[in-house]
């Protein structure tokens, strides 16, 4: 197909979308249909639209013989004699647990799930880096990497290990476990 095809094409399909915009430019968006407002509204016939305070106080002044709560009475039923207290005598109120809740207490200590056995530190640039044993892994884990998803080494010390746990910020210290020699028995 040669070039100026290509451009006569074009401009039919450009004239084709400008006809298209314009016829379909006057029709109302939405759903076309007899809608609820076109109907003609007819109130509803009532004699007297005022509120009947004279029906609802001999409703009142009669006995409620319902099993739930009187509508009409802002007091509380009566405790009945098989709930345990005489009937017109007031009952206190029960207090359960303490008058006021209590402020939670301190969240648990950070749990690193692996034992820090020991380190090593790097010749070339003297990074110190640790080994982490968790389960039959071992982890070798470089100061200020993340390990186990969710802690950061921040510090190596002689005998113990400065972790971070990313998602709350807080630091625990975990200490070295000392290697086990050939005449200590196991723990099973």
């Amino acid at each position: 197909m040669s070039r100026s095809a290509k451009i006569y094409i074009l401009i039919g399909l450009l004239v084709l979308a400008v006809i298209a915009y314009f016829a379909n430019r006057s029709q109302v968006p939405g759903f076309s249909g007899v809608l609820a407002a076109d109907t003609k509204f007819t109130p509803l016939n009532i004699q007297e639209p005022q509120l009947r305070l004279d029906l609802l106080a001999k409703i009142k002044q009669g006995v409620y013989t319902g099993a739930h709560r009187d509508i009409f009475n802002a007091t509380a039923p009566p405790i009945t004699p098989a709930g345990g207290a005489a009937p017109g005598k007031p009952v206190p109120p029960k207090i359960v647990g303490a008058p006021y809740p209590l402020p939670p207490g301190p969240p648990p200590p950070v749990q690193v799930p692996g034992e820090f056995f020991g380190y090593a530190s790097m010749p070339q640039s003297g990074r110190r880096v640790a080994f982490f044993k968790e389960g039959d892994d071992v982890l070798v884990v470089p100061e200020g990497d993340t390990f186990l998803v969710r802690f950061r080494l921040i510090h190596i010390a002689t005998d113990s290990a400065d972790v971070l746990e990313i998602s709350s910020g807080r630091h625990t210290n975990v200490p070295m476990v000392p290697p086990l020699t050939g005449d200590q028995p196991s723990n099973p």
